[in-house]
């Protein structure tokens, strides 16, 4: 009896002990629809919407990788690639994580839910085990990681910088370096049509329209960025599969800009908030979801729990 008492007492002395040493951190920030897709050129830019994201990251004494939540293969993947680029090796070896991960970004549409995944995970770990990064490096951590698990092919620095500061971003994503970023009018909203289709083309193919892609981004990084979603929109329908008449009716409703959103196949709009409503009408008579999201200019945040 004593020693079962005694055995108790120690697996309750250990419990206790692994809560007290137990770091509680939740990063938070939110999605971006494309301005530029950059597969092309390796340069892109991307706009902030306000669909939220929050990573939670708990780290206490022991070793391996828990995830809360029911992700994906691919998410699953990504996250642990984030793990082993974001977390020291040191750390890793004595460190339990558990990780969760609650979005109301849809997945697999090109609404930045990835690259926002990566990106507050990374930031999360860095306050725990690197609180003395500076977002430069967190976000490559978070790119380096999406590059390794294969969920991205240029490491979409562009999205990572649309969901991390919100606003307006332009990026030269193959030097990982912002080019231009500024704040989003406060009176604009993002129309996104999500189609119950996720089909698309062929994204390897957007590279036969560089030099467009290359003229969008130059307007975007010369702060015109509607007239540069309006010309990627009309490029990256014309290979992805979606009906370019769609970003014409879209314009005639009020729309600023339109465009495919990443590789599709989600079709994001933005416009004053007082059209918004016309917009979204343009999609009522397709098979889909239609969102209306304000724009985001909010940086990220991080804080213990």
């Amino acid at each position: 009896m004593d020693r079962k008492a005694g055995s108790l007492r120690s697996n309750e002395i250990d419990a206790a002990w692994e809560i007290l040493d137990m770091v509680q951190v939740r990063a938070s920030m939110h999605g971006a629809v494309s301005i530029v897709n950059a597969i092309a050129t390796g340069k892109g830019a991307t706009l902030g919407i306000s669909l939220p994201i929050e990573a939670l990251v708990e780290a206490v004494p022991g070793r391996g990788i828990v995830y809360d939540n029911r992700e994906s293969n691919m998410s699953a993947r990504l996250i642990r690639a984030v793990i082993e680029t974001s977390v020291p090796r040191a750390e890793l070896e004595k460190n339990k994580l558990r990780i969760s991960v609650d979005t109301q970004i849809p997945s697999g549409y090109g609404l930045k839910s990835s690259s926002a995944i990566s990106s507050a995970i990374s930031l999360a770990c860095a306050k725990i085990f690197k609180p003395k990064a500076t977002d430069a490096e967190i976000l490559r951590d978070g790119v380096q990681a999406s590059i390794k698990s294969k969920v991205s092919i240029t490491g979409a620095f562009d999205d990572a910088c649309g969901c991390y500061f919100g606003g307006f971003v332009v990026t030269d994503n193959t030097n990982i370096k912002i080019t231009k970023a500024e704040r989003a009018p406060d009176d604009i909203s993002a129309i996104i049509f999500i189609p119950k289709s996720r089909k698309r083309g062929n994204v390897k193919k957007l590279k036969i329209l560089q030099n467009i892609f290359s003229q969008a981004w130059d307007l975007a990084n010369n702060s015109d960025y509607w007239n540069a979603m309006i010309l990627n929109g009309l490029a990256t329908s014309s290979i992805l599969g979606s009906d370019p008449a769609i970003l014409t009716n879209l314009m005639e409703s009020g729309a600023l800009g339109a465009s495919v959103s990443g590789n599709g196949p989600a079709i994001a709009a933005v416009a004053k908030n007082d059209k918004a409503p016309l917009v979204k009408k343009v999609f009522a008579s397709l098979e889909g979801t239609t969102l209306v999201s304000p724009i985001n200019n909010q940086k990220a945040e991080v804080h213990e729990v």
